[in-house]
């Protein structure tokens, strides 16, 4: 039988206006759950996906950075580099 590990819960209040209140309340029942249940997912979705970005953003910055000619080179201009028949 696998055992479902414990996580303490703790209580938190919140404020909300009366139109966001009823219209989360109502989503609750035709889902079955609980406003705590709505609010605590979205936070964790929240939790993850700025975790993620941090992460994805340390990995970035921890490449070295993209040399764009070699020396000697100059750059292309604004007009070399936007001058796409597509555009057109």
């Amino acid at each position: 039988m696998r055992r479902v590990a414990e996580v303490e819960l703790k209580n938190v209040t919140i404020t909300l206006d009366e139109k966001t209140a009823a219209w989360v309340r109502l989503h609750a029942a035709r889902h079955e759950t609980s406003v705590s249940r709505i609010v605590g997912e979205m936070l964790r979705d929240k939790m993850r996906q700025t975790r993620e970005y941090d992460e994805a953003m340390r990995r970035f910055l921890a490449k070295p950075p993209l040399t764009m000619t070699r020396r000697g080179q100059r750059l292309p201009t604004r007009d070399e580099v936007n001058d796409r028949p597509g555009l057109r």
